[in-house]
């Protein structure tokens, strides 16, 4: 079989679509501290990043293609000027196409005279539909990203109204999808998340009560000083300015739907997300995954990041040693320096390097966070093996992905997906580890015994959405290879 089952060099992981960051604080640096903020959530996003600024009167921003570090200096920085508030955005692209300086965040719109910018993590579902609605009632929309027509239905709704906060709250009512945001006025913060509560979303005060900092994640706190005050809720909408945070639900909550692969992958694992240490639930998960797929091996390896702490959860409860066989290159990430052919070639070495003194003749367990497309797990297994290994035994703690995700993951279809494709012992052989065993859905939710609650978002593993798709996209992205195949073949309509 040819070396890679899915057309494309398609990344082969879930891979999130952006993080945002805000805060209000009078008479701090506040484009530095969203910066710094925005750092602790590179990880969510490095294709672009951007920063705006309200000073009192207007919003002034700066935004480009690349990290956070080659996008702002300190010239950049100083060019924001002095503020009250700032948000900031990291973003991979996945509804907006590729990367582009038009589909880079926080996204500017105007108000009649006054600025707004509005940040988004998440991915709309009914984002044609408004679009659509919008132009119709003379709204002139140019990048064509879902956060552009948030954007502009906000400021649609405001004009309306004559407020902001009920443009906002009006918005959300039509809003369909995922969604976390941040939004700066000139001189006021808002923070809002879908009914859902499908991405996470959480509030912190700087010492001495000197401002307001809302983040998608804790780490983003934490790099800032600031302490974790409480989650944004479903629904919810906060607002902050010199009176204070003020909080309403602007729509009503729904069946709660947290992401729960933000716990098996996209949170850093310093976060907390609803209560819930996201390092302790990926070490849960790797002792569950012990008591539920158990071999004879010698040595336990976690593959680089997110494998390690499932990896020494795994050896806990297997009493199979852990050990560091897998050296990652942390300097090597998503930036725009194009490999030769001959270096994409090498594919997975470039992040990735085994150490054949530790492994060399032994029978691994080897524990990652998933499989998507299979082949990085097929490069893996085989670098392992050129290494020296006697046996690989793949051990995964996510439940196999099975549907693809339309609330701000890069699936687009069930022919991207091998779990889809494949039965277990399919994937087992094209992969070519010894065995493969994945964790049970129940042993997941088991795994999240600390959150606040016990309403997670499975689709990706169930086809379950909390959301319902518009069948314009289901339609296409729920064919498996074999339904493409059948379509060509006339045998289906």
């Amino acid at each position: 079989m040819a070396d890679s089952i899915f057309p494309g060099e398609q990344p082969d992981r879930l891979e999130e679509e952006c993080g945002v960051f805000g805060v209000y604080a009078p008479g701090e640096d506040v484009a530095r501290l969203t910066c710094y903020g925005l750092q602790a959530l590179q990880h969510r996003g490095q294709e672009s990043a951007g920063i705006a600024v309200g000073d009192g009167s207007t919003v002034i921003e700066a935004k480009d293609l690349g990290l956070v570090t080659q996008v702002f200096d300190e010239a950049t920085l100083a060019g924001l000027g002095e503020g009250v508030v700032a948000i900031g955005h990291v973003r991979y692209s996945t509804s907006g196409g590729k990367a582009s300086w038009e589909a880079a965040q926080p996204h500017i719109s105007a108000i009649d005279d006054t600025l707004i910018a509005l940040a988004h993590n998440g991915t709309l579902v009914n984002t044609n539909h408004l679009r659509a609605q919008l132009i119709d009632e003379g709204e002139h929309l140019r990048a064509g990203t879902d956060s552009e027509v948030a954007a502009k239905a906000i400021g649609h709704l405001t004009r309306q109204t004559h407020h902001l906060r009920e443009g906002i709250r009006y918005a959300m009512e039509n809003l369909e999808g995922a969604y976390a945001m941040v939004l700066a006025s000139p001189e006021a913060l808002y923070a809002f998340r879908d009914p859902h509560g499908i991405r996470p979303l959480c509030i912190g005060q700087l010492p001495e009560g000197r401002g307001w900092v809302v983040s998608s994640e804790t780490c983003g706190l934490d790099i800032v000083g600031a302490e974790y005050v409480r989650d944004v809720e479903p629904g919810e909408m906060v607002r902050f300015t010199a009176e204070g945070m003020v909080s309403e639900q602007a729509v009503p909550p729904r069946p709660r739907a947290s992401c729960i692969f933000e716990y098996v992958y996209f949170a850093r694992p310093d976060s907390v997300l609803d209560g819930q240490s996201v390092y302790q639930a990926r070490r849960a998960m790797g002792r569950i995954l012990a008591e539920e797929a158990p071999v004879e091996a010698d040595l336990v390896l976690g593959v680089p990041d997110s494998g390690v702490p499932a990896a020494l959860g795994y050896s806990e409860a297997s009493g199979v040693p852990f050990t560091d066989g897998i050296v990652k290159n942390r300097y090597v990430g998503r930036t725009f320096i194009q490999p030769t052919q001959a270096m994409r070639q090498l594919g997975i070495r470039l992040k990735l390097n085994p150490l054949p003194s530790v492994i060399s003749g032994k029978r691994l367990v080897v524990i990652d966070d998933s499989i998507v497309r299979g082949n990085t797990s097929k490069k893996l297994v085989q670098m392992l093996r050129d290494a020296g290994a006697a046996e690989v035994h793949l051990r995964i703690v996510s439940p196999e992905v099975l549907w693809p995700c339309f609330y701000g993951i890069d699936t687009d279809t069930r022919e991207q997906l091998i779990a889809a494709n494949m039965t277990l012992e399919e994937m087992n052989d094209w992969i070519g580890s010894d065995s493969l065993a994945f964790i049970s859905l129940d042993g997941l939710r088991a795994s999240l015994a600390d959150a606040g609650h016990d309403g997670f978002c499975t689709a990706c593993f169930t086809g379950d959405y909390p959301v319902p798709i518009p069948d314009d996209v289901a339609k296409k992205s729920f064919l498996t290879r074999k339904d493409f195949e059948a379509v060509y073949a006339g045998e289906v309509s």
